[in-house]
């Protein structure tokens, strides 16, 4: 059975930072590309970032550029987002998601990716 996990979110002030996990099973972790995704209440799923499935390339969001870091650890299935001077608009559930072909993510091409893991909240106080 395929599993995908965020973890890490939480209640935090502006300017503060959070670490995201999305921990994976039930697929071969090192063959897939990752990606993190949020969605606001009312407003529609974007996607944040993603990371090649060996690691060495990663695409970041205009809105998040500069302050949010993907990374992954494939001896662990885990991916990271490291979120730093978060702001009240990066409110929101983030979820993860995992497919083979990359260019889902770097093609926009959301309705095709395979695996959807359940959420995380973050919440950023002004």
């Amino acid at each position: 059975e395929v599993q995908l996990q965020a973890s890490g979110g939480g209640l935090v002030q502006a300017g503060g930072s959070l670490r995201l996990s999305c921990s994976a099973s039930g697929f071969t972790f090192d063959e897939y590309a990752i990606g993190w995704f949020r969605q606001a209440p009312g407003k529609e799923r974007q996607g944040v970032s993603w990371i090649s499935s060996s690691g060495d390339s990663a695409s970041y969001a205009d809105f998040v550029k500069g302050r949010f870091t993907i990374s992954r650890d494939n001896a662990k299935n885990t991916v990271y987002l490291q979120m730093n001077s978060l702001k009240p608009e990066d409110t929101a559930v983030y979820y993860c998601a995992a497919d083979r072909d990359s260019s889902h993510f770097s093609g926009g091409i959301y309705w095709r990716i395979k695996y959807w893991g359940l959420g995380t909240q973050v919440t950023v106080s002004s």
